[in-house]
């Protein structure tokens, strides 16, 4: 067992939208270091096929991750050494004149409504020093994603959210490591394939000829295996990670 898998076994970690994508793929590699998952989504059927795979180490829990009840009562019954927030809204994809006011704003109201709720909760409550806390963001969040409506607006947001929690834990001396995580456009989930099909008409080019023109693919397995080292790494590293099929690298 390495280190990692060390500190992570036989604790408790929560993750959120673990039904599907890198949620799930994150769900899984907890699983695999020892930890206990409480998986959160909103498709019943969808977790019982991540228990199915994952066993009796994975408790599923049908909700929604974006009401603020949902973050206070399941931190203070699991109490989890990891917090993981990986739920999101998936956009519409088409141009800014093709929106309307809601699917631009749908990833604020899901995504970051999330990710707000969540993080407040682990501050005030708080969780316990050592724990560490997990938002997923995106790469939009640095180079824009203009066929998306408000998602890379909002993925910046709570990467913002994370950076503010890290300032609060040191200010208050809670010790809580607070990190975003940003991977790649990759068509290795749901959400990302539609973002890949849609770009790649876009540039008039077929999809696996735009996949191509981007380089080696971020896979949802890297995405969970990296997210576990992140949790099981040394407490009170803070920070911001670009995430890509060569890996981790940091932003901050």
């Amino acid at each position: 067992m390495n280190r990692s898998n060390q500190k992570l076994a036989g604790t408790t970690a929560i993750v959120t939208g673990a039904s599907r994508g890198f949620g799930r793929a994150i769900a899984a590699a907890l699983t695999e270091a020892g930890a206990g998952v409480v998986g959160i989504a909103r498709t019943a059927a969808l977790l019982d096929e991540v228990r199915g795979e994952l066993g009796d180490s994975f408790i599923p829990v049908v909700a929604d991750a974006a009401d603020p009840a949902t973050a206070g009562e399941l931190i203070d019954k699991y109490n989890p050494r990891t917090l993981v927030l990986c739920a999101g809204s998936a956009p519409r994809m088409s141009p800014l004149q093709e929106q309307s006011w809601e699917t631009f704003s749908a990833n604020w109201n899901v995504d970051v409504a999330q990710a707000f709720h969540w993080t407040r909760h682990a501050l005030a409550r708080p969780l316990a020093p050592g724990s560490a806390v997990i938002l997923m963001s995106s790469g939009a969040a640095v180079n824009g994603s203009p066929l998306s409506g408000g998602y890379a607006g909002a993925k910046s947001t709570v990467r913002f959210i994370a950076g503010y929690a890290a300032g609060e834990s040191d200010r208050a001396g809670l010790g809580i490591t607070f990190v975003s995580v940003l991977p790649r456009l990759t068509a290795a989930t749901e959400l990302g394939a539609k973002a890949v099909a849609a770009y790649a008409e876009r540039q008039g080019v077929d999809v696996d000829t735009f996949v191509a023109s981007t380089g080696p693919a971020l896979t949802a397995e890297l995405v969970g295996s990296s997210v576990s080292a992140i949790a099981g790494g040394e407490p009170g590293h803070h920070g911001s990670y670009l995430l890509t099929a060569s890996g981790l690298s940091s932003l901050t």
